[in-house]
């Protein structure tokens, strides 16, 4: 399925599926949806920690896993960060990504994104002193992961309307059982399907305000 670089009203780039017209981020900005989604109701509820576990569905550009070291990296907090991905982006698309550029303060962005990027599949790499990073190439329904061993789940999936199979019960009973209780599952998405998946699963959910063009959105919690 072919996909197009597009830019977002906060100035950073997304991906844009063609055949759906579904875009990776929020054309409203998609840095301002990550840091209000999965970095500000997320991680900052696990900030006091001095190693954070986070596995991820849907890699997809990099930028939740960006904005996160972005975060960690300068407070000297370490990070262990699985993310599964079953379609990553080639060469000539991450290396068009601007987000480094938009966070020139993060002065080893540019670096880091890189090499999220350039690092091998399916194996633990030491990306940073502080990160050791495993991307998983992988549909979620054939993965396996860690039980009992993440703080938070980033859910960062295309949307029900276009994948409704990647919101199933299946699924987000995987990610239940990854979390170590107390951990919390985030996501974008508040439709009601999901959040009797969620339920069903054993999750007790907190609806929340969403970013900029978004009402709500939803925290689970194990």
């Amino acid at each position: 399925m072919k996909r197009k670089i597009i830019v977002t009203s906060d100035g950073s780039h997304s991906l844009e599926m063609e055949e759906w017209g579904e875009t990776y981020h929020s054309i409203h900005g998609a840095i301002q949806e990550s840091n209000h989604v999965y970095i500000e109701q997320g991680l900052m509820k696990f900030i006091h920690q001095e190693e954070i576990h986070i596995l991820e569905f849907g890699l997809g550009t990099g930028l939740n896993a960006f904005l996160t070291m972005a975060v960690l990296v300068p407070k000297e907090k370490a990070l262990v960060y699985h993310s599964i991905e079953a379609f990553p982006l080639n060469q000539e698309e991450y290396q068009v990504l601007d987000f480094p550029s938009l966070l020139p303060e993060f002065e080893e962005g540019k670096t880091l994104f890189a090499t999220l990027h350039q690092a091998d599949w399916n194996r633990e790499v030491q990306l940073h002193k502080q990160v050791v990073i495993q991307k998983l190439q992988s549909k979620f329904e054939e993965v396996t992961v860690e039980t009992n061993y993440f703080d938070i789940v980033y859910f960062d999936v295309f949307g029900y309307q276009f994948q409704p199979h990647l919101w199933s019960e299946e699924i987000f009973k995987k990610a239940y059982d990854s979390l170590k209780k107390g951990g919390v599952l985030v996501t974008y998405a508040c439709r009601s399907a999901i959040k009797r998946n969620l339920k069903a699963v054993g999750f007790t959910l907190e609806i929340v305000p969403g970013p900029p063009g978004k009402r709500e959105m939803t925290l689970a919690f194990k």
